[in-house]
């Protein structure tokens, strides 16, 4: 079985084509990927930030201070034009043209001259399709500020004292005090995205491997010679698995470990230091627990393309296979993102979603060890089924003869 293995390896490490994929891709590629995905994401949030918003005010002379103050707002400038939008319709028209970016709408009856003798509401037109959008945010705040002057002068000519004012209008303030922790907080947002990175990883190093050791060898006619060697075919699939699984293995210490180095170097520069604070009290024994909990996914995922690689008659066939395999996958782990979704009895029998949920509680720092060890033996028992499944499937001539 260790002959196959070494066998196999070799002829893995003269691949240029897997070694790109399982070493170099995650090295360099994910990483620079990554990044260039956030220096986009602050470049766009940051234009949005910037932009100046064309706005116009429809009877405008009805609040004639309100109107100042988006006249000389950083963020805002007057349409210059012409024309005259004097309803929402019109407003909506314009937007859609291009010819603004918001509109207001103050109703005829209004006057900041006088009581108010009712609530007016104001109409603000604007595309909210766009995924980031400041300008309602900004309008709404001058709008609040502005009816708050108008309540203050209101109340005052009611006889209330200026300083009761905000004892009147808002008797009780809340005050959150959070009992998580910084790494908890962080650990709910983002430990759910760190097997939605490192399980996919998984499966793509044991992919490219288990094309070429099952379909590959059919396809260039090797196969054959390796069953007329003195060795089992039970030693056979098991040095072709335990290579596949050494390859899924590798591929997602290799990303880890240079995103873990990325990181360091962002956060030496002044990037990222809440991040690297919010995660340094995740010990070496909490890594190792993660590490455990994959082991059992990675004999999962390296059995099951093992097997489709064996099945195949072609390299193309093979990979054509994986493709909905990539998708049965992503299912559980996506089932682990949802709202409200925690680690339970349940859950924990559930294949991938159970150790989704394992790596976030245990990068919250709240994991419970008997459901972990429940949800270790539950993947280790489908992983040994599954492998015991390779093995037969590799067995059969039927199989292996299409």
């Amino acid at each position: 079985m260790f002959e196959v293995f070494l066998k196999e390896v070799k002829e893995l490490l003269r691949d240029r084509k897997t070694l790109f994929f399982v070493i170099a891709l995650p090295i360099v590629i994910f990483p620079v990927l990554f990044a260039l995905l956030a220096f986009l994401a602050s470049k766009t949030t940051l234009e949005a930030e910037q932009k100046v918003h064309t706005y116009y005010i429809a009877n405008a002379q009805l609040a004639p201070v309100f109107e100042e103050r988006m006249f000389y707002h950083k963020s805002f400038k007057p349409y210059e034009g012409e024309e005259h939008f004097d309803s929402v319709e019109a407003l909506k028209e314009a937007v859609r043209a291009g010819k603004i970016d918001v509109g207001v709408i103050i109703p005829n009856q209004f006057n900041d001259k006088q009581p108010l003798p009712a609530q007016f509401t104001w109409q603000v037109v604007f595309n909210d399709a766009q995924s980031i959008n400041f300008v309602y945010r900004r309008l709404e705040k001058l709008i609040q500020k502005f009816a708050a002057e108008i309540r203050s002068v209101s109340l005052e000519n009611l006889g209330v004292p200026k300083e009761q004012h905000t004892a009147l209008l808002n008797p009780i303030s809340v005050s959150k005090v959070d009992t998580a922790d910084k790494r908890e907080n962080y650990g709910e947002k983002l430990g759910a995205f760190i097997p939605y990175l490192l399980i996919p990883l998984v499966l793509m190093g044991a992919s490219y491997p288990a094309i070429d050791l099952g379909a590959g060898e059919k396809e260039r006619g090797t196969l054959e010679t390796l069953l007329l060697t003195p060795v089992t075919r039970t030693q056979l699939v098991l040095g072709k698995f335990i290579t596949v699984l050494a390859s899924s293995i590798a591929c997602a210490l290799v990303t880890v470990s240079s995103l873990a180095v990325w990181i360091s170097i962002a956060s030496g520069v002044g990037v990222l230091d809440s991040l690297k604070e919010a995660f340094s009290s995740v010990s070496v024994w909490d890594y190792l627990l993660i590490f455990g909990l994959l082991l059992p996914v990675a004999v999962m995922l390296s059995s099951l393309v093992l097997a489709i690689s064996i099945y195949a008659r072609t390299f193309k066939e093979a990979q054509n296979y994986m493709g909905p395999l990539s998708m049965l996958v992503f299912v559980p782990i996506v089932v682990s993102l949802m709202p409200n979704m925690s680690l339970t009895s349940f859950t924990a029998w559930i294949p991938i979603t159970n150790v989704s949920l394992a790596i976030k509680e245990i990068v919250k720092g709240t994991v419970d060890y008997g459901a972990l060890a429940m949800i270790f033996v539950a993947s280790a028992l489908l992983a040994g089924a599954l492998l015991g499944c390779c093995v037969r499937w590799f067995s059969r001539e039927t199989v292996l003869f299409r």
